[in-house]
């Protein structure tokens, strides 16, 4: 099983597994634990009921520290496994993982925003003025723009199984647009999810997403001819020695 003590002697593993370095989570777990304390007061049931023994009473469970929580919740993030997986993982059922995954993704989510690290969503979303993105420009508005995707179920429907198909990835696929600030390595901007089988510009046209003035914006082929007003773009180059 995965266990918060063991894991965070192993740094190169640590990181791996939740895409955070041990003092990141450290700075991110006093965050976490005040975003649970608000939601699930002590003094409260589960059930918003109030408490006839004491919080810590009766059975203690697979997760029973904050860190253990985090923890679970930023590795199903990372490695996107299958719930039964993903409870092996932690000693636990299939079940009792699909309940964590949907108590704490929204208190991570809240310490997240209280840190000032959730990223731009769009327009109609958004609850950041386009102009007042601290993401953005944070250190300076060097940006980089790609799409990811992720594996998802086979849909059983034919059209949506063609519009899901990723030729890329040869599977069927989300996809999601990330603006990261080169300076900090923070993601930006985070768009929409649509069918994998849209092409990287065409999302990029549609989400029409604000930028700094003067910002620089690293872009790779599939966002040829993408050219945002105010935006000096570039393409990195490959080193000729990689290619031979």
């Amino acid at each position: 099983m995965l266990k918060y003590e063991q894991l965070q002697q192993r740094p190169r593993d640590f990181l791996a597994l939740t895409s955070h370095t041990i003092e990141e989570f450290a700075a991110l777990l006093p965050a976490f634990e005040a975003a649970y304390a608000r939601r699930y007061p002590s003094h409260l049931t589960a059930k918003g009921q109030v408490r006839v023994r004491r919080a810590g009473a009766g059975f203690k469970g697979q997760l029973p520290r904050s860190c253990d929580k985090l923890l679970f919740i930023l590795v199903y993030l990372k490695t996107n496994p299958l719930q039964t997986a993903h409870a092996l993982h932690f000693g636990m059922g299939q079940s009792g993982a699909n309940f964590w995954i949907q108590r704490l993704l929204p208190l991570l989510q809240d310490a997240l925003q209280s840190l000032g690290h959730t990223p731009q969503r769009p327009a109609s979303d958004s609850s950041i003025p386009p102009s007042k993105n601290p993401l953005m420009e944070e250190g300076g508005a060097n940006l980089l723009i790609d799409g990811t995707e992720r594996r998802r179920q086979r849909p059983t429907d034919h059209a949506r199984q063609k519009a899901h198909y990723s030729g890329k990835k040869k599977a069927h696929t989300d996809k999601n647009l990330l603006v990261v600030n080169q300076n900090t390595g923070k993601v930006a901007y985070l768009s929409q999810s649509v069918a994998g089988h849209q092409h990287d510009k065409k999302m990029a046209d549609a989400a029409a997403i604000p930028y700094p003035a003067g910002a620089t914006l690293g872009k790779d082929t599939g966002f040829q001819g993408y050219e945002p007003t105010g935006v000096l773009t570039f393409q990195p180059q490959k080193n000729p020695e990689e290619k031979s």
